[in-house]
């Protein structure tokens, strides 16, 4: 009587490999979405980079704070925008960089400011948003 020998994977360790999945997936793909909203927020850092400039040039010029994007010799509010970035515009409060809505769901919307201060003949910014902490650029945390 021949005996055959079968090689292959029991049920049971099928389903052990297919929980081991669905955790690791319960913990990756949240830090994902976190990621993605995290890289489309620092485009709003990025695109804020002029408008700092900018203001820190008027500022040398005049002693004070510009309150508009064309008293600081910058583009309308909503020419100044990138894939994720609806608009960057100068307030009274500082830099606003709007995010718009295609953007990931925790950040729809969602402001980050950049508001300046002068110190000892040079400008410094503080960093404030309507987002998350988790979200912002490093720059900001």
């Amino acid at each position: 009587m021949k005996r055959h020998n079968q090689a292959g994977f029991t049920l049971i360790e099928l389903m052990i490999v297919v929980a081991i999945i669905g955790i690791l997936a319960a913990i990756a793909i949240p830090a994902y979405q976190d990621y993605v909203a995290r890289s489309q927020m620092s485009e709003a850092m990025m695109l804020t980079g002029g408008a700092k400039t900018a203001v820190a040039e008027y500022w040398m010029q005049t002693g004070s704070f510009p309150t508009s994007n064309a008293s600081a010799g910058l583009s309308a509010a909503a020419s100044i925008k990138g894939q994720y970035v609806a608009s960057v515009e100068l307030t009274a409060s500082g830099i606003v960089a709007t995010m718009n809505t295609s953007v990931s769901t925790p950040i729809q919307n969602a402001t980050l400011t950049l508001t300046p201060t002068s110190a000892g003949g040079s400008v410094t910014w503080t960093c404030t948003s309507s987002a998350d902490a988790k979200y912002l650029p490093a720059a900001c945390r």
